[in-house]
């Protein structure tokens, strides 16, 4: 890649629940953790930029009925700030989350900078109102948030509903394909939704290629890609927060990203979920920064 690269940290963890045995969610640790595999200096990146987060909690917002809706909403507001200001016309941006809550304040962004698109990877589709939630974390609902579905309070801060028009989304990957309530979500949208299955039958290749042809159809501005780590399968990335067996492998992986990359309309991609507590030698975060790293590089 001959462009400049920024790396943003939103070390969010506000939109998971934790689990039992957790102190917090562990994704919070995720950008220091993949500099520790040295992701940080072989992308060398001409900026790091970071916007710590707020403590952990499981407050319990009535109004939306979103956990810590409130905490979501200043933060989303201080990260759109933070892209917004250090923004660069050709600059490639790697968002390092935190939980894909992040994709909020992400969005808010994009929605500031123009109409932008979203190449969708994600092994749910994270487009459910909080009341098919069984948590209330946002990190579940994220989609749903950033196109104006869900609680006012989430969907249109600073008036700026919706951040992504449904229409100029891409869903891919989801795997959790038994709940037919969870699935009529996304499927009674405008969203173009291709889960595993038929994410495997369109080709990988060609799936990006479709959303690609949609961008310059319609003349967007550019696209930002989400990519949720769980989208992979179980046995190549187990350190996640909501596992599922079946996924995608590298090879399928790259396949999608390169022709996403080598777009000059790529604003770039945010990475969420990896949890460091689940892979304590780094037995898996070490093949995803390597095939990582050798596709934005090449």
């Amino acid at each position: 890649m001959k462009r400049n690269i920024n790396i943003f940290e939103f070390p969010l963890n506000l939109g998971l629940t934790k689990k039992e045995h957790e102190t917090e969610p562990g994704v919070r640790k995720l950008p220091d953790w993949l500099r520790k595999f040295g992701f940080h200096t072989r992308i060398n990146p001409k900026n790091i930029f970071r916007l710590n987060a707020p403590e952990y909690s499981m407050e319990f917002d009535e109004e939306s009925k979103v956990r810590n809706a409130e905490q979501i909403i200043g933060y989303a507001q201080q990260q759109a700030d933070i892209i917004v200001s250090h923004y660069e016309k050709n600059a490639f941006n790697i968002i390092l989350g935190g939980d894909c809550s992040i994709l909020i304040g992400n969005a808010i962004a994009l929605k500031k900078l123009g109409n932008f698109g979203i190449f969708y990877l994600d092994g749910h589709t994270d487009f459910i109102p909080p009341e098919l939630s069984e948590t209330g974390g946002a990190a579940g609902m994220d989609l749903a948030i950033i196109t104006g579905n869900g609680p006012e309070k989430l969907t249109n801060i600073k008036g700026l509903k919706p951040y992504i028009l449904e229409e100029n989304i891409f869903c891919c990957g989801n795997a959790e394909t038994d709940d037919e309530e969870y699935v009529s979500q996304i499927i009674n949208s405008d969203i173009h939704y291709y889960d595993l299955y038929q994410l495997r039958k369109n080709g990988f290749r060609n799936t990006a290629e479709n959303f690609l042809k949609m961008v310059n159809e319609k003349g967007l501005d550019g696209f930002f890609i989400h990519l949720d780590v769980d989208v992979l399968k179980d046995e190549i990335m187990p350190a996640v927060d909501s596992r599922m067996e079946d996924g995608i492998s590298y090879d399928n992986l790259g396949e999608m990203l390169k022709p996403l990359f080598e777009s000059p309309l790529c604003f770039g991609i945010e990475i969420t979920i990896l949890d460091p507590d689940y892979d304590k030698k780094g037995t898996y975060t070490r093949p995803f920064v390597e095939h990582l790293i050798q596709t934005i590089k090449k």
